[in-house]
């Protein structure tokens, strides 16, 4: 394996499709030097392991919107079959199936690179944890001050005569 690819090329070769972190079988099939034809009869010989959660095949208006924002899969575009986009559970399968030394080997690093957006993902949580738990804390130091003058305003004693010199119209 070319361990010059850098990881975060891996991470590029990742979509959001339906809510989902996916990588589509014609990136999967350049990585592993096989044909996109040849990945996808392994699958279809091996369908069971791959469930909807893993594996599903984009629709056309999917497929069309992938080709329009992603200049390099201009190929898919002339296409009569639709691309399959695998989740990270799906990858992994893959790799059972294309048992190759090369699949391996990349299916660990593309297994790093889910696990980077993850990690970015519970940081943002935590992070927004954090912002909120703040936000609380200011808001109840604002409510203690505001109380204080409110106190300060209601503790008046009107009473008192006003120091100064009093002009009288009579």
């Amino acid at each position: 394996m070319n361990t010059n690819i850098l990881k975060a090329e891996y991470e590029i070769l990742t979509f959001t499709i339906r809510g989902r972190k996916v990588m589509i079988d014609y990136d999967l099939a350049a990585l592993y030097e096989v044909s996109t034809k040849a990945l996808k009869q392994q699958v279809k010989r091996n369908i069971s392991r791959f469930p909807d959660d893993f594996m599903f095949i984009l629709n056309t208006a999917e497929k069309e919107e992938l080709v329009t924002n992603c200049d390099r899969l201009r190929s898919l575009q002339h296409s009569s079959v639709n691309p399959m986009a695998f989740t990270e559970q799906g990858v992994v399968m893959l790799s059972t199936v294309l048992r190759s030394e090369k699949a391996i080997r990349i299916n660990i690093e593309i297994m790093r690179a889910f696990a980077r957006y993850r990690a970015i993902l519970r940081e943002n949580e935590e992070l927004r944890r954090d912002i909120k738990a703040l936000d609380e804390k200011l808001n109840e130091a604002i409510k203690f001050l505001m109380e204080r003058i409110d106190e300060l305003h209601q503790g008046k004693d009107e009473s008192i005569r006003p120091v100064g010199f009093r002009y009288n119209k009579s």
